[in-house]
């Protein structure tokens, strides 16, 4: 009997330590995944009920809670909502949160555990309860440069500080009005977050970071570049064979320059020259030349493959791996399976002019508390060293070229040296072209490091040019940004 005894009471005490164990970690440790959660419904209706933080843009609020007379006592209303949706996202009742409000939605709310205290005095004096501020690194002035420059384009622009990743810009086309998903109308938010999921043109997709991808074309011949002399390989006077066309190894396929004709006239051609007339065979060779890892290596370091936060996860760019020969010359001047995002691009150019560094992205300066104490600051933080300084300082000097006597010319600013590079990429077939820009300015000081994207060939199918599509949009941002 006693024996019976026991082992239903051991069976008890492990039944008890079970539930104690689950208890704990749903409390303790599964408690912010849970917060997260976006079916947690008490979370929602304790988000709408709260004061939530304002997103703002040099002080002036672009996304702020204004009190309403309904259950939901807030609700939230975006200024220039279509400028900066693909930063702040939305804030709806069934369908999730986006961007800023998604990523920081512990902080907006005031539930973060660093304002456990705030929360705690919240209680304690039965005020209600009062989310944090998030102040962006967006310039507004860069912001509207961008979005005009873009006009009625598909594509994206993205402008960083180089020296500390503060993100200025970050414009992504076409877009839409958070405030038709932040309504207290369940049926209203519903039927606006159909029409958009089911828009063709994907305005709910952000552009800068995430969506599909893009081919690179002839701007991934910076970083081509960039690790040809970095590794000692090469230097900018180094020639290969200057043909009209080429035919890939063990392939009936031909390549060609953008032109149709050889890269310069001569029997060989320089990087350097390859790099400023943009020329598709000499960086094929250039690329069977360097190898797979080598290449590989360097993509990596510029943050290829990773998941960038910005604080919203960037889809990673992809250089691919187990090519043989003819697709590796392909994918040396940016087609294949190479796939970017404009962030990817404008990050290689912000380290060639941060000197070789590379620093974190973000779109976060400061988040700050009711009371105007800081919660927290965010301060510059090194991503990557992908080059040397001299290397970068080479490259500057090659992407000037590019810009002043090249084929990025529409770039040019009258008494500032511009560095850029321009790129037309293939979509296979008889698909229109996206047409690309990425450089820096002024060359020698460099405020603003830029990527420009634009689709379906800019209207022109496959007749136009990065150069005559993209740079001029660059140009403009870059202007706003010299201008300031």
């Amino acid at each position: 009997m006693n024996k019976e005894l026991r082992r239903v009471s051991v069976v008890a005490l492990m039944m008890f330590l079970a539930l104690f164990v689950s208890t704990s970690v749903i409390q303790v440790f599964a408690v912010d995944e849970l917060r997260a959660d976006g079916r947690n419904s008490r979370t929602l209706f304790e988000s709408y009920s709260a004061e939530r933080g304002p997103i703002l843009v040099a002080g002036t609020p672009i996304a702020e809670s204004v009190p309403v007379d309904d259950q939901y006592e807030y609700l939230r209303t975006y200024s220039q909502p279509e400028l900066y949706a693909a930063i702040t996202g939305y804030f709806t009742l069934n369908q999730g949160n986006t961007g800023i409000e998604g990523e920081l939605n512990d902080y907006l709310t005031g539930s973060a555990n660093e304002q456990f205290l705030d929360q705690l005095g919240a209680l304690v004096t039965g005020q209600s309860p009062r989310g944090a501020a998030v102040e962006l690194t967006i310039d507004p002035v860069v912001q509207q440069a961008a979005w005009d420059a873009l006009g009625e384009q598909q594509g994206s622009v993205v402008a960083i500080e180089p020296a500390t990743g503060r993100i200025l810009a970050l414009v992504s086309k076409p877009t839409y009005d958070p405030n038709r998903l932040a309504a207290h109308d369940t049926q209203a938010v519903l039927q606006a977050y159909e029409e958009l999921i089911n828009n063709p043109d994907d305005p709910l997709v952000n552009r800068a970071i995430s969506g599909d991808l893009y081919f690179p074309g002839s701007v991934f011949k910076v970083l081509m570049t960039a690790a040809a002399l970095d590794s000692a390989t090469f230097t900018p006077d180094d020639t290969f064979p200057n043909p009209p066309r080429l035919e890939l190894p063990q392939s009936s396929s031909v390549i060609s320059n953008s032109e149709g004709g050889a890269c310069g006239g001569g029997e060989t051609v320089t990087i350097a020259t390859a790099l400023q007339l943009s020329c598709n065979i000499p960086f094929a060779q250039l690329g069977l030349a360097l190898g797979e890892q080598t290449i590989g290596e360097y993509a990596t370091a510029f943050g290829f493959g990773a998941s960038v936060d910005v604080p919203m996860p960037a889809t990673p760019s992809r250089y691919p791996e187990g090519m043989d020969d003819a697709q590796l010359m392909l994918s040396s001047f940016g087609q294949y399976d190479v796939r970017v995002t404009p962030l990817q691009i404008a990050m290689i150019s912000a380290a060639i002019a941060n000197g070789g560094n590379l620093m974190q992205p973000t779109l976060v300066d400061r988040i700050i508390a009711p009371d105007l104490s800081i919660v927290q600051d965010d301060e510059p933080v090194l991503f990557s060293q992908p080059i040397s300084r001299e290397t970068a300082a080479t490259m500057t000097q090659l992407m000037v070229g590019g810009v002043a006597n090249g084929a990025a010319s529409n770039a040019r600013i009258d008494g500032v040296d511009v560095a850029g590079k321009t790129g037309t990429a293939e979509n296979g077939g008889d698909a229109p072209y996206t047409l690309w820009f990425t450089g820096f300015a002024p060359a020698e000081d460099p405020q603003v490091a830029i990527a420009v994207v634009v689709e379906d060939g800019g209207g022109f199918g496959q007749t136009a040019f990065g150069n005559r599509v993209a740079a001029p949009i660059a140009k403009q941002v870059l202007e706003a940004v010299l201008n300031r």
